[in-house]
């Protein structure tokens, strides 16, 4: 049960185009959000950070940007954001059949070698303490130019807010993105945690 109840999201009016970008990226506004906008400059804020990091116009595919953020989430250990990374990367063109297999990444046909390397990043760029050092470095570097790896990067710190404040404030798992976390996710040991 979540720390604090998630506020309606006809209470704050102002945030309403704030919202909407969430609904665009998950179908829904999330519980998070909701809780969040007890502070709306929060809420801004996030959004704006979020319009920056997952810009349509980016050089990194902004379904691949979720499956690091999947990554990075699975690191920190945030059951809420593994959830809601993959029904945001299904919702932006990640293939089911891939989603299906991010438990074989490294093995699985379906990921590149430059996904692999990305997603390596991502688990390691997430960790605490964080675990980059320079041979993963020199990996991406001869997958990702500079510009590439600094979006990675983007995506995988945005996800890093996220699971600090979900786990914390024990965020209830929506009904979207727990289905997908128990039918894809839970092959690997996911169950939802304090989020269900």
């Amino acid at each position: 049960m979540a720390h604090l109840s998630p506020l309606s999201k006809e209470t704050t009016p102002e945030l309403a185009e704030d919202f909407a970008i969430f609904e665009q990226i998950l179908g829904f506004v999330p519980n998070s959000l909701l809780t969040m906008q007890r502070k709306p400059a929060i809420v801004k804020g996030f959004g704006v950070l979020t319009k920056a990091v997952m810009a349509k116009d980016g050089e990194v595919d902004l379904g691949f940007k979720r499956l690091l953020a999947h990554f990075a989430s699975r690191a920190a250990g945030c059951q809420y954001c593994e959830a809601h990374s993959l029904i945001a990367a299904k919702i932006h063109g990640i293939a089911d059949e891939k989603v299906a297999a991010v438990w074989e990444y490294q093995t699985s046909d379906l990921y590149t070698d430059a996904e692999r390397v990305a997603l390596d990043y991502a688990l390691a760029a997430g960790s605490v303490p964080n675990a980059v050092d320079e041979e993963l470095m020199e990996r991406m570097k001869k997958h990702w130019n500079e510009n590439e790896i600094v979006e990675i990067l983007g995506a995988i710190c945005l996800y890093g807010f996220l699971n600090r404040w979900n786990d914390s404030m024990a965020t209830d798992l929506e009904d979207a993105p727990k289905a997908l976390g128990e039918d894809v996710l839970s092959q690997g040991g996911w169950t939802g945690g304090k989020h269900v």
